[in-house]
This record gives structure tokens, C-alpha cells and sequence, in this order.
């Protein structure tokens, strides 16, 4: 179970809905929602390092979570850099702190799905209408 992907699709679905005839945002306008996603951004990241060198051999499989959300979401300037340093912010990390997989680790993983999914639920229910 703790197996589960994040719901990024929902997400990205959901971040891409704007109200009908509403302005578009400034470029550097933060969003209500930048906290969540810069956090999950960070998850996505851990995860995209942890998962590797616990042998679940996904590959970019959350790089390119990432990159979904970044692609929906169509950030730019500061909004753009501070997704992106969330996620390389994750990764790094724990690139500092692991060097192969140990019951920590695995832990953080379990935790993180967990965590991650709870804020697509959160995300999707919350800005998705």
C-alpha cells in the first residue's frame, strides 16, 4: 500500500484550472496554493533520490512527476526558481545524508508518499472546482 503514487495528474489538472474570465496572474505573483506545492515539490525530490537507492527502479519516475506539475502550472521567474530549489532542495538532502538504502530511509519514503498524497488531496479538493 505505502507503494502508492502521488495523484500529481489531479494536481496538475487542478492547477490548471482558472475561473472563467478571470485575470491571468502577474509573473511573480505567488499563488494560495505555492506553500503546498513548493512543499511537495521538496517531497517529490527526496523521493526522486531515496526511491533510487532503495531499488524500486523507477527511474525518472519523480522527476517527471515534477516536471508535470512545472508543465501545468507554467511558472515563470521567481515562482519558476522556487519550485524548482524545493525539489533539488529534497533531493540533495538526502543525497548528503544517504548513500544506501537503510530502515531510515525507508521510513521517510513511507512517510513522504503519505505526506505527498495528502497534499494532492488537499490541492485537488481545495482549488480543483
Amino acid at each position: 500500500m505505502w507503494r502508492r503514487t502521488l495523484t500529481v495528474a489531479a494536481i496538475a489538472a487542478a492547477l490548471s484550472l482558472a475561473p472563467a474570465g478571470a485575470p491571468a496572474r502577474a509573473e511573480a505573483a505567488a499563488a494560495p496554493f505555492d506553500g503546498s506545492l513548493q512543499r511537495l515539490a521538496e517531497i517529490l525530490g527526496a523521493l526522486h533520490y531515496l526511491r533510487n537507492i532503495c531499488g524500486a527502479n523507477e527511474g525518472q519516475k519523480w522527476r517527471n512527476e515534477m516536471q508535470a506539475i512545472v508543465d501545468a502550472e507554467a511558472p515563470s521567474g521567481d515562482r519558476r526558481l522556487r519550485m524548482i530549489a524545493s525539489f533539488n532542495r529534497g533531493y540533495r538532502g538526502y543525497q548528503q545524508s544517504y548513500r544506501t538504502c537503510t530502515p531510515a530511509a525507508e521510513l521517510v519514503i513511507r512517510r513522504y508518499l503519505e505526506e505527498g498524497s495528502k497534499i494532492a488531496r488537499e490541492m485537488t479538493a481545495r482549488y480543483a472546482n
